[in-house]
């Protein structure tokens, strides 16, 4: 059978609109055993009409929650991706078509389920996260994250929590509900700023990836990957070709696949391609459609059940639900606790064991290993002091020489607190240098 891929203009109006409607109208209407009392009345039924929510990410998670939202009854969601639509995403991301490659993916999501159901309004915006101010996500009453990158949820999680300390009353208040998939597993969680533990309290679950021996890729690649990774890591720093790396810009991703190729050749190493190079880059993790629709269907279970109060949503008691695939179909929920010393949602200092006679320049490489920090460009101080800024230029050069000199050298005390900052998150990572024993 041919497939049509041709742009998509118009649907037949052969769906019923009220049967369309009418299992999720019973649901709202007739309360459960868990149903909250006010959940039926009048003014809760007005403000689910009127909910707004954002959509993060129009990939192989945002398509599936877009649709399954629309399909919902939200009828005002707002969709941010900065990505544009590649032929591979084709065969999990079904809102687009071939004809659509090389456009906007929020765009073009948007307007097919527009198209598709009717009554629902979806504003795109095609743009970073990290563009838009505080005002624009005040206007949400919940965030939706189909992201494939640990650095934009931390972000939007840190933003969110910023929001309801800085606020006054419940409304500041924007829960969210957090999706991910890798392979055959996946989660999805629910976030209340201020009440559960965040995202970053959670952050040592996803361990940082193992790092290539540069050994291995100056001398003695074997695979595709580590010819991508020496472009990466080594030609990119040697050549310069451009200020700084932007992976996001297929102008640098080009250059960095063309030099790994040419690195491959070398070396007699097949399979380097343009998206393998993305994802090694990028470090994205291959994704599984019906993992994907999973996965969304039960985020925008979260987000049904928190906008109506017609079940209990995920919440104190369990935050956090696991789903794994690979031999069976098995989900698991449980209750992810809030830690202490979490830079985001509380203020405490995590203990930093170390040795007295360790270089700073170690210290700083070991902030991108660490579970609980997993930094790309850390610039540290204690009081006083400035031990290491990794900009402005001007300040780097001025204090690169404390990277060759130990934390005996530098007067570091035991206890002293220790003030950890980088450019892709507004907030600090407090410390406490913990000596161990010689």
């Amino acid at each position: 059978m041919e497939v049509d891929s041709s742009p998509l203009t118009a649907f037949p109006s052969t769906i019923d609109e009220a049967s369309r409607w009418k299992q999720l109208e019973h649901i709202r209407h007739t309360p459960g055993p868990y149903t909250d009392p006010d959940a039926i009345s009048p003014e809760a039924m007005a403000q689910f009409d009127n909910m707004k929510v954002l959509v993060i990410g129009a990939g192989g998670l945002g398509c599936e929650i877009l649709k399954n939202l629309a399909l919902s009854k939200f009828q005002d969601i707002h969709v941010i991706d900065m990505d544009t639509i590649d032929i591979s995403n084709l065969n999990r991301q079904f809102l687009f078509r071939q004809s659509d490659v090389g456009k906007f993916k929020a765009e073009v999501a948007a307007n097919f389920v527009m198209r598709r159901v009717r009554g629902v309004k979806i504003t795109a915006h095609n743009c970073k996260i990290q563009d838009k101010d505080d005002d624009f996500y005040k206007q949400f009453q919940m965030v939706v994250c189909g992201l494939d990158s640990i650095e934009a949820r931390r972000w939007i999680n840190a933003k969110l929590v910023a929001l309801a300390e800085e606020g006054d009353g419940p409304d500041s208040i924007k829960p969210m509900i957090d999706g991910g998939t890798e392979g055959f597993k996946g989660q999805a969680r629910v976030i209340v700023p201020g009440i559960t533990s965040c995202f970053e309290c959670q952050l040592d679950m996803h361990a940082p990836r193992a790092a290539i021996p540069l050994c291995t890729l100056a001398a003695i690649p074997r695979q595709p990957e580590h010819c991508i990774e020496w472009a990466h890591i080594i030609a990119w720093d040697e050549e310069k070709p451009f200020p700084q790396l932007d992976k996001d810009d297929p102008e640098h991703i080009t250059w960095l696949y063309q030099r790994a190729l040419e690195r491959a050749s070398e070396f007699n190493i097949p399979g380097v391609t343009y998206s393998l190079t993305q994802g090694v880059v990028k470090n994205i993790i291959p994704a599984i459609a019906s993992t994907n629709a999973i996965i969304a269907a039960a985020c925008c279970n979260e987000a049904f059940k928190l906008a109506t109060s017609a079940a209990p949503a995920l919440g104190m008691e369990d935050n956090y639900m696991m789903y794994s695939g690979n031999d069976s179909i098995y989900t698991y929920t449980y209750s992810h606790e809030r830690k202490d010393d979490c830079p985001v949602c509380n203020s405490g200092s995590r203990p930093l064991e170390v040795d007295q006679d360790m270089l700073l320049g170690d210290l700083v490489e070991s902030f991108a290993v660490r579970p609980e920090a997993q930094l790309k460009k850390p610039s540290l101080r204690v009081q006083g002091k400035t031990l290491y800024m990794q900009s402005p230029a001007s300040l780097e050069q001025q204090t690169r020489p404390n990277l060759d000199k130990t934390l005996r050298d530098l007067a570091i005390e035991e206890g002293q607190a220790l003030v950890v900052t980088d450019p892709a998150f507004a907030l600090e990572f407090n410390y406490f240098f913990k000596f161990k024993a010689a």
